[in-house]
Order: C-alpha cells, then structure tokens, then sequence
C-alpha cells in the first residue's frame, strides 16, 4: 500500500525513474545520480520504502547489501485513491 510523500522525495524519486525506471540499482548508484550525501540517501530511501514506493531485497551472499528497484509511479498513485 503506497502513501504519498513529500515533495523533496518525490523529486529524488522521480530522478531515479528517470534513470533506472523498474531496473535494480544499489544506494551507492543513488548517491552518485543524486549527488547527496550517503546519509541523506539513507534516509530517502528508507522514507520511500515506509511509504510503498520502493521494494528492497537483500543480497543472498552478503546480507548488508540492499538492492532497490522503483515501483511504477501509476501503481502507487492508484493505491493512494
């Protein structure tokens, strides 16, 4: 179930769309497209994935490294109706 969220994520949000739309990608490929600080970063990410707008998987050989991958902006706005 997605939420709606503030604008400063939906901006950094949709510049993650606009490169890896629904492919993977790491916090260390954020940080370089956003050009934040990793712990702003941190936060983003952990913020969108609270709000349903990302899925996180782990990495099945080493358990602290996430992999992101966006949802569909339509899908999201369709859960929040």
């Amino acid at each position: 179930m997605a939420i709606p969220i503030p604008n400063w994520i939906m901006q950094r949000y949709a510049r993650l769309w606009g490169k890896f739309k629904d492919k993977p990608f790491t916090h260390e490929d954020a940080v370089k497209l956003l050009k934040d600080n990793k712990q702003l970063v941190s936060v983003f990410l952990s913020d969108l994935r609270k709000a349903g707008w990302v899925e996180v998987s782990l990495d099945q050989n080493d358990t602290r490294i996430r992999t992101y991958k966006l949802r569909e902006p339509n899908e999201a706005v369709k859960e929040m109706a």
